[in-house]
């Protein structure tokens, strides 16, 4: 896995109102700091990388360098205890909500990395009208400032927090939204950012957030991995 260093800073987490398609659970507009920096992989994880780690691969769509997908938010946390076991670490994980926005933002305030009008997505994401309704191999489309490839469509991405309906009194501090109680009572509902190659403008801007059960898999959601300093 390739693996880009995203610095501590602080940005305005969630859409302002004027913003285009925001959706209500977008709100409120927040300000999170992130005090340490970390890194995150510079690509979603591909199929021949989970088939590297688990043996296995659960992909409707077939292609190594195609972004893994059909894998639910419980299956990744064992690719990711087998990739840390494999290296001797506990240093791999999944980025929190905050640290994923943060990433794909890189630096900017508008609805999308690289502006607020989405002609220009066509350049940067598979999404609905250009993906033929399919994964794409990962890193054909441009990337955003800070050179992450494919955060907006071809598959959306697992992050590590439970599903809020709002972000009234989420965490000012980046870290994972969770509650150690949901676990043992039910299986959570987990975030699912980026969109997807089945999603429309819209569900690909920087703040656009779905959600979906822990247990659950589908072919438009894969992930990409945080790396620990």
């Amino acid at each position: 896995m390739e693996f880009i260093l995203v610095p501590a800073g602080e940005f305005d987490m969630g859409s302002p109102i004027r913003e285009k398609r925001r959706k209500l659970w977008e709100s409120p507009v927040h300000r999170v700091k992130l005090e340490r920096p970390f890194y995150l992989g510079k690509y979603p994880v591909t199929q021949a990388q989970w088939e590297r780690v688990m043996g296995n691969n659960p992909s409707f769509f077939k292609g190594e360098r195609l972004p893994v997908e059909s894998v639910s938010w419980e299956e990744v946390q064992e690719f990711l205890r087998k990739l840390n076991e494999e290296e001797n670490t506990l240093i791999y994980r999944l980025p929190t909500e905050a640290e994923w926005e943060y990433a794909a933002r890189a630096g900017t305030t508008t609805g999308y990395s690289f502006g607020e009008e989405a002609p220009e997505l066509y350049e940067y994401a598979w999404f609905l009208k250009n993906s033929g309704l399919r994964t794409h191999p990962v890193g054909l489309k441009k990337p955003n400032p800070w050179g992450f490839y494919d955060m907006y469509g071809n598959v959306g991405e697992w992050v590590r927090d439970e599903y809020h309906i709002s972000y009234k009194d989420a965490p000012p501090d980046g870290k994972a939204w969770e509650s150690p109680l949901s676990a043992a009572i039910s299986k959570p509902v987990r975030v699912r950012r980026g969109g997807g190659w089945n999603g429309n403008a819209g569900c690909c801007r920087s703040a656009e957030r779905l959600f979906a059960a822990q247990d659950r898999r589908f072919n438009s959601l894969g992930f990409r991995v945080a790396k620990e300093l």
